[in-house]
């Protein structure tokens, strides 16, 4: 299958011809069609899979239709995090590079009077944030030309609070609109969703539910808390890891985790909520360049980097949600290309690797690098409080049992002489009745 089979047109195929596109992948065959035909569509694909082509490629060709005296907002896409928005937005404009449709990026952390004035010259394709976007509106935004309504990352989205805005912009959009849904994951949530703002939808699902791409291979390395940062540092130099992505849990362990690796000796660089976006921005196109080593994330990057042929992503705390391990890894595995997802460990995370297997639907191999094994002698600090609370719980169930194991008075009276006398008063009712009629 190719591109021209699917139908798109030759300025967007020269476009992606350039791109080095030459196939499309699974999701990028199946939905594209559906796009064309202009019906609503629900996606769920792994991460790196290709769908903003595909729901991009599609979209650009059916907008393509432009009155450059009276350009309204006729698409818009909405997701989850500003970099996100700021990647889909550099593809989109690749992809329409030999068009004449005006595509623009509102995000958080940018002027708005800069991006109200770009309103005021013309927009096709607004991609955005849902809290930006809602600022737009409340200055006079006018939604009521919307073609094509874009939801991306669908269940991020959702984790990260923004049902409300959604459920304010959806009755904006005309009652005749297309709306496509992208999920990585697949959750109630989405489900609900879905339901509240498709209509009569095709349903696209290119993987099982929840699942990793075939080219990651993972492993597990068990490893004690206090020698976690230790043992980063000698996996990345030891294996000459010329790039790696490392997601931490939190902005005071990323933080804490930069200056452990920098008296290593690495280059790092970190990206989390504190940072500006003109720092994060700086920040991610010194990792793309190969002017740092390590890039050092909380999830907030989970879903916005785009970085081709990332060979490592490590996870050196597992995330509190079992789905954001699905969206951590896929950014490595790209586009079919080969790639490995590192999770360090310790005994606090043993249950959490669980929940992930479960969630993924494997088991992911658990192994011990030498010199880093570890101290069998460690409990958790919590180990001794939940022990004395399962221990006197026991002591309460023993007592329980005790008195309801007493009565021998039941030996001593025979069960035959208790029987009859039921049946008597059973009987004798029976009797009374009878004499009654």
């Amino acid at each position: 299958m190719s591109f021209e089979k699917l139908g798109v047109i030759k300025p967007i195929l020269s476009a992606i011809k350039e791109l080095g596109y030459e196939k499309p992948t699974t999701i990028q065959t199946r939905a594209i069609p559906l796009v064309l035909a202009k019906s609503d569509v629900f996606a769920t694909a792994q991460t790196g899979t290709g769908k903003t082509a595909a729901f991009g490629i599609p979209m650009l060709q059916r907008l393509r239709n432009v009155t450059p005296e009276a350009r309204v907002v006729r698409g818009v896409i909405i997701s989850p995090t500003r970099e996100l928005s700021i990647q889909i937005y550099e593809d989109m404009q690749s992809y329409a590079k030999n068009m004449s449709l005006n595509i623009a990026v509102f995000v958080g952390g940018k002027d708005l009077d800069t991006q109200q004035k770009i309103l005021k010259e013309g927009v096709d394709i607004i991609i955005a944030t849902p809290g930006r976007i809602m600022e737009h509106v409340e200055k006079g935004l006018n939604l009521s030309h919307v073609e094509i309504f874009v939801l991306d990352e669908a269940d991020r989205m959702l984790d990260m609070g923004f049902m409300k805005e959604i459920r304010k912009i959806h009755p904006l959009l005309p009652k005749r609109h297309q709306t496509l849904l992208f999920s990585a994951t697949y959750s109630d949530k989405v489900r609900k969703l879905s339901k509240l703002i498709l209509t009569k939808p095709e349903f696209v699902e290119t993987s099982k539910k929840n699942s990793t791409v075939d080219t990651i291979n993972q492993v597990v390395y068990l490893v004690d808390t206090d020698k976690k940062a230790a043992l980063l540092a000698y996996i990345i130099g030891s294996r000459n890891f010329r790039q790696v992505l490392v997601f931490t849990r939190t902005k005071a362990s990323a933080d804490e985790l930069v200056l452990e690796l920098k008296k290593d000796g690495l280059k790092c660089g970190i990206i989390h909520g504190d940072k500006t976006q003109a720092n994060r921005l700086k920040t991610l196109n010194e990792f793309k360049e190969g002017k740092t080593k390590v890039l050092i994330a909380t999830d907030i990057a989970s879903r916005g980097l785009d970085i081709e042929e990332l060979p490592f992503v490590i996870n050196y705390e597992l995330p509190s949600i079992p789905e954001d391990y699905v969206h951590r890894v896929g950014r490595t595995g790209r586009a079919g290309r080969d790639g490995m997802a590192i999770s360090l460990i310790d005994i606090y995370e043993k249950y959490d690797i669980k929940d992930v297997e479960r969630l993924i639907g494997m088991k992911i191999p658990q192994e011990v690098v030498e010199g880093f094994e570890p101290d069998p002698t460690i409990r958790r600090r919590d180990q001794e409080e939940l022990k004395l609370k399962s221990e006197h719980k026991k002591v309460e169930v023993k007592r329980a049992k005790k008195s309801y194991k007493k009565p021998d008075a039941a030996k001593k009276t025979p069960s035959v002489k208790k029987t009859p006398s039921v049946k008597k008063a059973v009987t004798s009712k029976k009797r009374k009745t009878t004499k009654r009629d």
